[in-house]
């Protein structure tokens, strides 16, 4: 991984740090339902603040579309913000413009300032210059720390890190080690779980994942279809039959790479998809005509944790079975146990992120347990495709 500035090279005293982070936080009936991004940005807001840097925060908010969308103001997290920094936030009513600069003008050293919305301007998504020039003016200095954001080319991600000194902020340090850990230079063996419903929207996960770990776990829905393109009887169960063929390809790769493709050897059946259901075991030959795979079985857990006291490093993405309905948790929670414990007491460093995979770890109770858990959503996945991310880029020189 090429290198990247930090705070530890940044002097911020008296500075205009534009920060770019990422408040898109769940919001229900005018609530903050989930405070975790905010209270993961903290501590680069809190840094830049103490050491004397007048600190101007970018963000984006929903899908606007370039319009002012009441309900899509940035406005609301500012007492949530300040509640969690434990110190005052201003507040501007536009990101650019006469309005910003006022408010800009205004800050002391150490202060925090809130800027609206950024997709209120057409041209952030479109990565305009003229908008991106417009957001330098405010600041001396630029810090990203919304990896999270960093797979789009947008004027706050890619456009004004090419016009001012940028630096990672502590997230975006801490997610780019992450990686670096997870695929960049990873200690061997790794371990890759891949769940998910479909083989379709993975494709390159899983291409670029086979030539780069030695062990690559299929679960979820998608392992159906490899099952069924071995010519296995699937029953009801969720498979794509026009994706047979890529998966019998993605298997004769892995296996040209030398990267083990490990499939379920035994799945929980059940009649119809509903909570609490009767159930069955089966071998993978065995699956009833009139039943649906929902989950992987012991066997095939078994399996899994096998090959995982034997690796160093592990990515997750995505879970083994139906995990937001019980029993179909089973695999995944056992597994997730086992991968916190491997973590704690034998040294596994444990990256996972992407999709459901924050929710089922937590789920699970291990998501504090793991090496680092991503909440990066796409981001993450389009870096374990191999993608370049634009905000990486900008940071890199690149």
């Amino acid at each position: 991984m090429a290198s990247f500035r930090t705070l530890d090279q940044l002097d911020a005293k008296g500075k205009r740090v534009l920060l770019r982070a990422d408040l898109n936080v769940p919001v229900r009936d005018g609530a903050i339902s989930d405070r975790t991004r905010i209270e993961r940005l903290s501590p680069t807001i809190k840094e830049l603040s103490e050491k004397g840097a007048k600190v101007i925060v970018l963000s984006h908010f929903d899908r606007p579309k370039g319009k002012r969308v009441p309900e899509m103001s940035l406005r609301p997290l500012v007492e949530a913000l300040a509640s969690v920094l434990g110190r005052p936030v201003a507040f501007a009513d536009d990101c650019v413009g006469s309005e910003a600069e006022a408010a800009v003008a205004k800050m002391a050293d150490g202060d925090v300032l809130l800027l609206e919305n950024t997709r209120y301007h057409a041209g952030e998504e479109k990565n305009d210059p003229a908008l991106s020039a417009e957001f330098a003016k405010l600041g001396d200095v630029y810090v990203n720390d919304a990896f999270s954001a960093a797979h789009r080319a947008h004027s706050t991600t890619e456009g004004v890190a090419r016009l001012l000194p940028a630096y990672a902020g502590r997230l975006m340090e801490a997610e780019l080690k992450a990686l670096e850990a997870a695929l960049g230079n990873p200690s061997r063996p790794v371990v890759a779980i891949v769940g998910g419903a479909k083989v379709s929207t993975k494709l390159d996960l899983l291409g670029n994942l086979s030539r780069k770990v030695d062990v690559l776990v299929i679960g979820g829905a998608m392992a159906n279809t490899f099952l069924a393109a071995q010519g296995y009887g699937m029953g009801k169960s969720l498979q794509e039959a026009e994706m047979h063929a890529t998966a019998l390809r993605i298997l004769d790769e892995a296996k040209a790479a030398n990267c083990e493709i490990l499939l379920p050897r035994d799945l929980v059946v059940a009649a119809e998809f509903k909570a609490n259901p009767a159930t069955r075991t089966v071998p993978v030959d065995s699956v009833p005509a009139d039943m649906m795979a929902l989950d992987v079985g012991p066997e095939t857990v078994d399996a899994i944790e096998d090959r995982l006291r034997k690796a160093s490093t592990l990515v997750w993405n995505g879970p083994l079975g139906a995990f937001e309905t019980p029993p179909f948790d089973a695999a995944t929670v056992a597994v997730a146990e086992s991968v916190a414990g491997l973590t704690q007491s034998a040294g596994l460093k444990s990256i996972g992120g992407g999709g459901d995979t924050v929710s089922a770890l937590r789920h699970a109770g291990v998501a504090e347990r793991m090496t680092y858990v991503s909440s990066a959503g796409g981001a993450f996945l389009e870096w374990l495709e191999g993608k370049t991310l634009p905000g990486v880029a900008a940071l890199q020189g690149g």
